[in-house]
């Protein structure tokens, strides 16, 4: 399985560094020296670290073969893709893998339910869940303890307790009520380990 751990951003000196947007909660283990990349545009790859610091806050990494200022930033914007087994679970109990996430039912504490997790968005101040909602429009979440207060991969639910104004209570449906009138599934019911999978980041 393919996740995305990382998008390089600009030439950092002289010497063929370059900044990186991290997309992973273990950038050691998957950005360390030694780690072979693939990439997406895929002619860019595979690259292979060789060095990596932490300077001002942000990672620098240098890759084999990668010399100078021109080809550092000749890799500007390409992402960097780990090969990582799907039953790998993340060393602590709080983390989740992205793929583990996408396709969770969000609901209220009540069983009130908002919507699927269509993606996650890893913003450098934090993690965005992006659900949407059964009337198909979309809504931000952010992935913080004090608003997603359980994530229960074997019920594949993500609970939430929004602030005021986060989310238009009056929109969402009870899933029970829903399952009642059509008689299917709520959208993003599956047996646990059956979330879908999207290439978008590593948690």
């Amino acid at each position: 399985m393919q996740l995305v751990v990382a998008r390089i951003g600009r030439a950092h000196g002289i010497k063929g560094e370059v900044t990186v947007e991290v997309r992973t909660d273990e950038p050691e283990l998957r950005l360390g020296p030694g780690a072979v990349l693939a990439t997406e545009p895929a002619a860019t790859g595979p690259l292979t670290v060789e060095t990596g610091r932490v300077h001002s806050g942000r990672l620098l990494l240098r890759f084999e073969g990668v010399r100078d200022r021109t080809a550092a930033e000749a890799l500007r914007n390409t992402l960097l893709i780990a090969e990582v087994d799907p039953d790998e679970l993340p060393e602590e109990e709080d983390e989740f893998y992205d793929h583990q996430l996408i396709d969770l039912d969000v609901v209220l504490a009540d069983g009130t339910e908002i919507g699927r997790i269509t993606e996650i968005s890893h913003l450098p101040s934090q993690d965005l869940f992006i659900v949407e909602r059964p009337d198909g429009s979309e809504v931000m979440i952010p992935f913080v303890e004090e608003i997603v207060t359980e994530i229960d991969l074997e019920e594949q639910r993500a609970v939430i307790t929004p602030p005021p104004g986060l989310i238009d209570e009056s929109e969402a449906v009870i899933a029970s009520s829903r399952d009642e009138e059509t008689g299917d599934a709520a959208p993003g019911d599956a047996a646990p380990g059956d979330a879908a999978e999207a290439p978008k980041g590593d948690a």
